[in-house]
């Protein structure tokens, strides 16, 4: 299936034939955060890369939140440099909705269309829905996704955790799920408006579930992503720790089943991990005070493994549809040779220790998992190979 001509060791080999290891389209991964340009204390293309890798990915889409902002093609030509000289991987970044960021006036789409894949604002919520029908006009008449951080400011209040059960027994200031599920709401009515090809990233609430699969069913061109840690944790699994801390937060256990429902019946259309690192003394400061993020592209397959397809919540070939295929599918990246070889018998306990990200909270430290990845080949090159 697989064109091998990347000189793997003959013990890998032997696995494969014997059926030691298995082999698996290369995971594709469309919200990541490398960090570069602007934040390389937090990761760099070079380590976010290199943790991809470890993962089983050969291709990522990056978010644009960085310093500058890739809000015009100056911008986003430093990113690409960037990538061009460190990456191991195949780095496909999103630019910006809007200029900085700042959800007043839309970024430069015209003259960046032809170096990305999509737009996002992802970290910040589009607020104004005038300007986002603009942007999906614009997106639409360019041939582009946009791909939506959810997210009405109105309604945060100040929280930081889910507006649960949690919350309320630890006096902690609560994200309510409206907050989400309202600018999806709108962002759907504003894609059969316009024809935009829309994507919803991170969807974390049952009420989000239920909207996309009514729109999918009305014809409107939408898809969305959720993220290992929505399917496997919910606000049951916090600690007062800021590894359990991101945006959207750990909702209800409900939230949870939906999210697993959704993913069995095909209204989720792929996983993605909003690998998001920080620096550790970012992270250290508890859920009030701690940056939003936690890191997950190391840990993603056996996470989804043992949880969803050892407990048989879905298939192992349903899981590679979701990490590999659907991606690559929605947002028009190859695949080429690019190939995984996992040794599914194989047990790990996360260690953030070990991590090749910068990024080190996770909020699976120190969790037994099935399946250590053995090597990942991207373009024809070994660009991670396990010491077995």
């Amino acid at each position: 299936m697989f064109n091998v001509k990347c000189n793997l060791p003959k013990k890998i080999i032997e696995g494969c034939l014997t059926n030691k290891y298995t082999i698996f389209p290369a995971f594709c991964d469309v919200h990541v955060h490398f960090r570069e340009p602007g934040f390389s204390y937090k990761e760099t293309i070079k380590s976010g890369s290199r943790a991809a890798a470890r993962g089983g990915y050969s291709a990522v889409c990056t978010m644009p939140n960085l310093n500058p902002v890739p809000d015009t093609l100056e911008h986003l030509n430093e990113q690409i440099k960037i990538i061009e000289k460190d990456s191991v991987i195949n780095i496909y970044p999103f630019a910006s909705i809007t200029i900085n960021q700042d959800g007043k006036e839309l970024s430069d789409m015209r003259e960046m269309a032809g170096k990305i894949l999509g737009f996002s604002d992802d970290g910040k919520g589009i607020q104004d829905e005038k300007l986002m029908k603009k942007a999906m006009k614009r997106a639409k008449s360019l041939g582009k996704i946009i791909a939506a951080h959810c997210e009405d400011n109105s309604l945060l209040n100040g929280g930081y955790i889910h507006e649960g059960v949690y919350a309320n027994k630890h006096n902690h200031k609560g994200i309510c799920s409206e907050s989400e599920w309202k600018v999806i709401e709108r962002d759907l009515r504003l894609a059969k408006e316009t024809g935009c090809a829309y994507h919803v990233c991170h969807i974390s609430c049952k009420e989000s579930v239920e909207l996309i699969g009514k729109a999918k069913e009305d014809g409107i061109d939408v898809t969305c992503e959720t993220a290992p840690h929505y399917l496997v944790l919910d606000e049951n699994d916090l600690e007062e720790d800021g590894r359990f801390k991101m945006n959207p937060p750990l909702r209800s256990r409900e939230d949870r089943l939906a999210l697993i429902k959704g993913v069995q019946n095909g209204t989720i259309d792929m996983i993605a991990t909003d690998h998001a690192p920080h620096s550790i003394e970012e992270k250290s400061k508890g859920l009030e005070e701690s940056a939003f993020g936690i890191v997950g592209i190391e840990t993603a397959f056996p996470v989804l493994y043992t949880k969803l397809v050892k407990e048989n919540l879905i298939s192992l070939e349903k899981l590679i549809e979701l990490m590999a295929i659907n991606p690559r599918k929605r947002f028009g990246i190859p695949l080429g040779d690019d190939f995984t070889i996992w040794d599914l018998n194989e047990g790990i306990v996360v260690n953030s220790e070990d991590f090749l990200s910068k990024g080190k909270a996770t909020p699976f430290e120190g969790m037994k998992l099935m399946g250590k990845c053995i090597a990942t080949i991207c373009n024809n090159k070994i660009i991670y190979i396990d010491e077995i």
